[in-house]
């Protein structure tokens, strides 16, 4: 799906992805997977220089929920997301992308969504994490 940064899509009927994907629980879901993950991984783990990554979690959690057309928390606290501008202090080469997209995997995965919706999302993790990419350097 093709969307302005920060603008929330929706469908046919009206409802959001948020509310098709199975709402925050859905979300806390991917996003508790994905950062269990991060957490072990020794490429991703230094990009976090806080000690504990429930900040980061909370704020990942607040953008997909807003992305997706939930509640718009994450603007309300944080601004325009701007994710390039935000990720441009950390050197994202193919290799955390790929190591990105492991973790994410595994969080979509535990969201046990219909096909249709996971492609989806899938779609939009994997576009994301290539537009990070800001180096090809090791």
């Amino acid at each position: 799906m093709s969307t302005p940064e920060g603008e929330q899509p929706k469908n046919l009927l009206g409802r959001s992805e948020y509310e098709r994907f199975g709402g925050r629980p859905a979300f806390e879901t991917l996003v508790n997977v994905f950062y269990r993950g991060v957490a072990e991984d020794p490429i991703l783990r230094p990009m976090y220089p806080e000690e504990d990554l429930g900040p980061a979690a909370e704020r990942m959690l607040m953008f997909l929920e807003q992305y997706w057309g939930g509640p718009t928390t994450y603007s309300e606290q944080r601004g325009h997301p701007r994710l390039r501008m935000r990720h441009n202090a950390f050197k994202v080469n193919p290799a955390s992308r790929e190591r990105w997209l492991l973790h994410m995997r595994a969080g979509v995965d535990a969201m046990g969504l219909p096909p249709a919706d996971e492609a989806i999302l899938w779609d939009y993790l994997s576009r994301a994490a290539t537009a990070m990419v800001n180096t090809f350097e090791e």
